[in-house]
């Protein structure tokens, strides 16, 4: 573990350190770190994605039973349930930056065993335990881009980064739509795209070396020092220089550390609350698709290519839809727009239920997963800004593990649903939990658009954000 350092006479508190990195414009230094978070979560989506994408492959070349393919599909969910709680804790109490190179090392080792699986068992195991490490990306990458982006463009470039992660939703379809029906070197198609993402997430790991540390997160364990160098580096690329000494500084204690029942200290409770529920109902619309389209596709008679290949086609959507979020993010009131971009899913998905054409049936796939990834990328945003530094990962990765239990329970409710009453009774649940969630959202939630991420101690009132 690092050593502590304290901040010697004179040197800029943690509340000061935060008003700076607010105020800066956007630097060389702040697009490198959103293109290297950015790859990374491009990887971490290709991997979310694979299991349901090959899931009808899977079924056919294992001969699953309906009880083996739920948990072929829950697994990767049950695993990312804990590397969520645990390394979002690892991050708050070792730093961003080696957190992220624990998360890369397991999911790239475990998604490589999988592609050695002779059996469902082993295929269960290496994707509960790549899954440790995907669960963590997410909450990770939110969390290290709310500490280092200015207030003003934070939303703007978490979705340039959510833009290119999610390149990798149609790159796992095509890839599948190509690799599946061959042989490469007498090895089963489907085997390659688990040594792809492998693959990738070791060069990223190799990229994640050079990263700096969140000086907001230094800054908070007491070691501002360090802060203050990190600090001075990105102001030396741009033209504002840093904000002068208001006296001496007593030396900066490190900070208690961050734990899971600091969610709910007074000032916390209610959005904590909203949080909750937002991820619990979130994944419903989003991974109610992204994971079982291949199996709709399925119960409306197509056969596995073509299902791969409408698939493929549909999930360009993602990127889409990412990319559109950026003009309007960081201009409409966050709330405002995952209510909106859920209430689209709900009409784009009941069309795709109950499209009966190629045509109807990819544009209405297109149309989902594009409003489905406006939808994910304003909801990254709003949650990276909930809480503050000292805890953010922790209290996040509480939330976004919740939103994984939801999606591990999702092939248990979905697919019965599915097999008994076909697509239409799906969707029919899809959009009861969105309307909830929009509710939700817009009845109790807060606002964040534009609002420095607060440096308020864990154990003081945490209010409101007001916009003048």
């Amino acid at each position: 573990m690092s050593q502590t350092t304290t901040a010697p006479s004179g040197l800029a508190d943690p509340a000061a350190i935060g008003v700076r990195l607010d105020r800066m414009p956007i630097t060389p230094m702040h697009r490198r770190l959103t293109a290297v978070i950015g790859v990374g979560l491009l990887f971490d989506t290709f991997e979310n994605n694979l299991s349901g994408t090959i899931a009808k492959v899977l079924q056919d070349d294992f001969a699953f039973g309906a009880t083996e393919l739920k948990l072929v599909l829950a697994s990767v969910f049950i695993g990312q349930f804990i590397g969520s709680l645990v390394l979002g804790r690892i991050a708050d109490r070792f730093g961003r930056r080696r957190a992220f190179l624990i998360n890369l090392a397991i999911y790239s080792g475990f998604s490589l065993l999988g592609a050695f699986s002779p059996n469902a068992t082993w295929l269960i195991v290496t994707r509960f335990l790549a899954g440790v490490g995907i669960g963590a990306e997410q909450v990770l990458s939110d969390c290290y881009l709310a500490d280092v982006l200015p207030a003003k463009r934070r939303g703007r470039y978490i979705a340039w980064a959510y833009t290119l992660a999610f390149c990798g939703v149609p790159a796992v379809g095509f890839a599948a739509l190509w690799l599946v029906p061959l042989t490469p070197l007498g090895v089963d198609g489907w085997r390659w795209l688990f040594v792809i993402g492998a693959l990738g997430s070791a060069v990223v790991w190799v990229l994640r070396r050079g990263l700096i540390e969140s000086p907001r997160w230094l800054a908070s364990q007491g070691r501002v020092a360090e802060a203050e160098e990190l600090v001075q580096r990105m102001e030396a690329q741009s033209s504002v220089r840093h904000l002068p000494a208001a006296g001496p500084e007593a030396p900066q204690a490190a900070a208690e550390q961050p734990r899971v029942r600091d969610v709910f200290r007074p000032g916390m409770r209610r959005r904590t609350a909203v949080l909750w529920i937002f991820c619990v109902l979130s994944v419903v619309g989003y991974y109610g698709f992204g994971t079982l389209a291949p199996q709709i596709l399925a119960a409306k008679g197509y056969d596995i290519v073509a299902g791969l290949g409408f698939t493929a086609l549909s999930f360009l959507g993602y990127p889409i839809g990412s990319a559109l979020a950026l003009p309007i993010v960081d201009r409409m009131e966050r709330r405002i727009l995952v209510a909106a971009s859920a209430t689209a899913m709900v009409v784009c998905g009941l069309g795709f239920a109950y499209a009966g054409s190629p045509v109807l049936i990819v544009a209405f796939g297109i149309a989902y997963t594009l409003c489905s990834n406006v939808f994910s990328s304003v909801s990254h945003v709003y949650l990276s800004e909930q809480y503050p530094t000292a805890i953010r990962a922790t209290a996040s990765g509480a939330a976004y593990s919740l939103s994984k239990l939801s999606a591990a329970a999702l092939p248990f409710v979905l697919l019965p649903v599915l097999e008994s009453h076909g697509p239409g009774a799906l969707f029919a649940v899809i959009a009861v939990a969105m309307a909830a969630l929009a509710a939700t959202v817009l009845t109790l939630g807060q606002r964040t658009t534009g609002a420095p991420i607060a440096e308020t101690p864990v154990s003081a009132d945490f209010p409101v954000q007001k916009r003048s």
